[in-house]
């Protein structure tokens, strides 16, 4: 399947509301009703092309079928790393979409930022997230213990890595 990114146009911010008010679209991750204004303020502000991240829209068979998503982290030093994300409508999953995505992000964030480190985390029930991060070239880092508040409880995650020279 032919899978692009691209940057977000005006006609992609229906899809983000979506995502912010609609139960369950985001499957785990569903944290609660968001602001369905604040992605057109953010559209506006930089088109989601900032210098501290951003979205870009996944494309396959010329439809949007959801986003991926980076952002700037520091752990010391002077030297940070992008934390990225990806988001896909419930029709698209499963098809291939995700790590190909995924892996094309990296691609670009290597190319065109200098950052050594990109990491990902994930929930340890989404087995199908640990194999797209896997197939896309991140390494398993480990647990991280009551990292997220979601549905009422603590729960952990995990970490995944990929450097620029792995």
């Amino acid at each position: 399947m032919d899978v692009r990114l691209r940057p977000v146009t005006a006609g992609d911010l229906a899809m983000f509301e979506r995502f912010a008010v609609e139960p369950g679209l985001v499957g785990l991750d569903w944290g609660g009703f968001r602001d369905a204004q604040e992605p057109a303020r953010r559209f506006a502000k930089d088109g989601y092309l900032g210098p501290d991240g951003g979205r870009l829209i996944v494309e396959a068979e010329d439809a949007a079928t959801g986003f991926v998503s980076w952002t700037a982290k520091q752990y010391g030093g002077v030297a940070g790393c992008w934390e990225i994300g990806i988001a896909l409508l419930p029709e698209w999953r499963g098809q291939g979409i995700g790590w190909r995505a995924q892996d094309m992000l990296c691609e670009y964030l290597f190319t065109y930022t200098p950052v050594q480190r990109i990491e990902a985390g994930t929930h340890p029930e989404n087995t199908a997230e640990q194999k797209s991060l896997e197939k896309a070239g991140f390494r398993l880092e480990g647990v991280l213990r009551s990292v997220e508040f979601r549905a009422g409880q603590w729960r952990d995650g995990r970490l995944y890595s990929r450097l620029r020279d792995d």
